[in-house]
């Protein structure tokens, strides 16, 4: 401790020079337009901004992507909530709950409880990155294949022991997630699984963007556009003020699922190859989970907006522990990163903390800056993102179209994926007539890619073995959890027929 507060205030001394903070206010708002336009996200920004920091010193450099990095994840919640489109994978999970809100005039809480939650969660793995850099990075390291796997199963067990929605229907809609996950080239043998009629585009798989794209931008729109004809205004949203005034009396409705979510979301970003997307769905899960009114979720609740944004949040910046301490980078932008510490000349690794303690307590100095900036901007603009919800309903569906296609082209700039955003788009509305969960087949297309790595690599390394999964105890605790998880609708299910059946004797014997 006596060491990390001098080189901390080191490092807020190094984020406050006049031309870093310039660069980091820049990177901010660039990250928040970048996070708010469906198809780019923090992968595109930063990889695309790469270049920039060439010509400025590493310090600068890494200040002014990881502020790139923290605005797109405070900016793919406003798509989310004023559109219903994510503007990026990290932010699908918000459309669950803010969507609703801002369908019902309170775009403004949706908006500020994002921004709020995000600052609470980014303020909790900052605080953590500061403490625990290294330990927590080891403890990372103990996470072998057999660990990920019990961890993802968990995550799928959450959502239909405790997820709230119809059981039948919630395991249909994670199995049609997985089947999608599976789509494209087998990870051992490289033989093409599930080609539709041979068609080339299928080899890459189902990129997760366009599916979340396509059910809750086209789907949406479509199911809006059945049930109002069109002829519908979104109710006028008030943002001032007296909005903020109003949501600082409802912040202890949030502030604990937040913090929680925060701690979470840290935890699965350290994970290598986890990232933000699975860290925000588990926190939304989990949330729901272990709410006293699950079936308000999707319905516009405001802790089903907090919690996905404290934890994507959180992710994002424990996805820069690995990459930092062990050069093992924790998320694709974080892999972008680490190409451009290489390129600056920089090994990532234990030794950059003694060999270059102005770079990585500058980077850390500026995380706490960037994440109140980025709050205030948040706060700042959302009058403006607001008024889109003013907009007429017929005027604002082409907007949206429009913003689905350019979303869809965007990150393989394929047609194919575009015309598999649209078919996505029907199914979506197919699934919300039929009310079928979308979340957990969202979830298992996410993490059906990672479940199955860890499943094979698991089983390879134990020449097949399933007792691998209990005998590591880190797996067998997550394994327990799970079981536990899927039983208890049973559980339930019989204790409310036991409890009907000797209410029904009491009844005929009295």
């Amino acid at each position: 401790m006596e060491t990390i507060i001098p080189s901390l205030l080191g490092g807020l001394v190094e984020a406050l020079e006049p031309f870093n903070l310039t660069m980091l206010i820049i990177g901010c708002v660039i990250g928040l337009f970048v996070g708010a336009m469906p198809g780019l996200g923090s992968v595109n920004g930063v990889a695309i901004l790469l270049p920039v920091t060439f010509i400025v010193p590493p310090e600068t450099a890494i200040i002014f992507l990881a502020a790139v990095y923290y605005g797109a994840m405070y900016g793919g919640a406003v798509s989310s909530i004023t559109l219903g489109i994510p503007g990026a994978s990290t932010a699908v999970a918000t459309v669950f709950d803010g969507r609703p809100m801002a369908q019902s005039g309170k775009a403004d809480q949706a908006l500020m409880t994002a921004a709020v939650a995000s600052f609470v969660g980014g303020t909790i793995s900052v605080v953590l990155f500061t403490l625990f850099a290294l330990p927590l990075a080891s403890f990372a390291l103990r996470f072998g294949p057999a660990e990920e796997f019990a961890l993802m199963l968990l995550a799928f067990a959450t959502f239909v022991g405790l997820g709230g929605d119809d059981i039948p229907k919630t395991i249909f809609s994670i199995a049609i997630g997985l089947v999608l996950a599976t789509i494209g080239l087998d990870i051992i043998s490289g033989r093409p699984r599930l080609i539709f009629f041979d068609i080339t585009g299928f080899y890459a798989g189902i990129n997760f963007l366009i599916l979340a794209i396509g059910i809750y931008g086209i789907g949406e729109m479509l199911w809006t556009l059945e049930q109002t004809k069109g002829d519908v205004q979104v109710h006028k949203v008030r943002a001032g003020l007296h909005s903020i005034k109003e949501h600082v009396g409802r912040l202890k409705e949030y502030l604990v699922p937040a913090s929680f979510s925060g701690f979470l979301g840290f935890f699965v970003g350290i994970l290598p190859a986890a990232g933000a997307t699975p860290g925000s769905l588990m926190a939304y899960g989990l949330t729901k989970a272990f709410s006293k009114d699950p079936e308000s979720f999707g319905k516009g609740n405001i802790r089903g907006v907090a919690a996905p944004e404290s934890a994507n949040n959180s992710a994002s910046t424990g996805s820069m522990l690995p990459m930092i301490t062990l050069g093992i980078p924790g998320s694709p932008t974080t892999a972008i990163l680490l190409g451009g510490m290489i390129i600056w000349g920089l090994r990532p690794g234990p030794l950059l903390f003694t060999e270059h303690p102005e770079f990585v307590w500058g980077l850390i100095g500026s995380l706490y800056v960037a994440n109140l900036f980025t709050l205030i901007a948040n706060i700042v603009l959302i009058p403006v993102f607001a008024r889109v919800l003013t907009l007429r309903f017929t005027i604002l569906a082409p907007v949206i179209f429009i913003l689905c296609i350019v979303g869809g082209y965007a990150p393989t700039q394929t047609m194919h994926d575009v015309w598999l955003m649209l078919l996505f788009g029907v199914v979506g509305y197919l699934l919300r007539k039929l009310d079928y969960p979308v979340a957990p087949a969202v979830l298992a297309i996410v993490l059906g890619p990672l479940a199955e790595r860890s499943l094979r690599q698991s089983l390879l390394s134990s020449q097949g073995d399933p007792l691998i999964f209990v005998e590591r105890p880190i797996s067998a605790f997550f394994m327990a959890c799970a079981v536990l998880l899927f039983a208890y609708p049973f559980f339930v299910k019989w204790s409310r027929k036991r409890k009907a059946t000797a209410a029904g004797t009491t009844e005929w014997q009295g």
